[in-house]
């Protein structure tokens, strides 16, 4: 129980925290970073992909809003 006291804990905090930051260092020099012309293709076509959903419902929804108050008109006449 001796190694975990608070007071043991408390010195071994810069020690962990330093030791953290070396494996993040080594970590992040590991990460290979999309080029320009990647980010851009990409969006491109996330932009593409939500204007296409966009318009797919909004005709969907047109249909539906359509069709519900012609079933309105058709029980409340």
């Amino acid at each position: 129980m001796e190694g975990n006291s608070l007071v043991e804990r408390i010195r071994r905090w810069p020690v962990r925290v330093k030791d953290y930051v070396q494996e993040l260092q080594m970590e992040m020099r590991r990460v290979t970073w999309p080029t320009r012309k990647q980010v851009q293709a990409t969006t491109a076509i996330v932009v593409v992909t939500v204007f296409a959903f966009a318009a797919y419902f909004a005709v969907i929804d047109t249909v539906f809003t359509r069709a519900i108050s012609r079933l309105f008109r058709v029980f409340t006449n």
